[in-house]
């Protein structure tokens, strides 16, 4: 060992122990638990406006036929792509459509009686695989940029 080292080595406090880890933050503390809880939050509250659009959408599209179904996609692709940018995540827009899907595959399901929702008609298809349709397109949307982000091109 050269004098220098020695030196700078004798000089310097050891670091080891609880009271040089307690100084360091963990990553994901305070701050980070209440942006995940009030993120899981909203979650659960789109999903749950998910399956309100979709029963509402489903009485709305048979209801009023030209109009209502037009209504009903282009609330349900409201709420999905506004899901989406309000938690700025592309589960924001899975869990409204996760909702609606559960509303709308419970309604279409025939009860004892034989009665059901939906009809048989061009309608009920349309708002079925429109909906579902809308949904994979607001989930997939491409999401901005994080402002103050990483330059796009490499090597700066």
């Amino acid at each position: 060992m050269s004098t220098r080292s020695r030196a700078s080595s004798a000089g310097a406090p050891k670091s080891s122990g609880p009271a040089s880890a307690a100084a360091v933050a963990p990553p994901g503390g305070g701050l980070a638990q209440s942006a995940d809880a009030g993120r899981i939050a909203a979650y659960v509250l789109f999903f749950a406006l998910g399956a309100v659009i979709g029963a509402a959408g489903a009485l709305v599209q048979g209801g009023w036929f030209p109009g209502g179904l037009l209504l009903a996609l282009l609330g349900a692709a409201g709420l999905f792509y506004g899901g989406s940018r309000v938690t700025g995540t592309r589960a924001g827009a899975v869990a409204p459509a996760a909702g609606w899907l559960v509303a709308v595959m419970l309604l279409t399901a025939t009860r004892p009686e034989g009665d059901f929702l939906f009809g048989a008609g061009v309608g009920s298809y349309v708002f079925l695989l429109g909906g579902m349709a809308v949904a994979v397109m607001c989930a997939t949307l491409g999401q901005r940029p994080q402002p103050g982000g990483p330059a796009a091109r490499l090597g700066k």
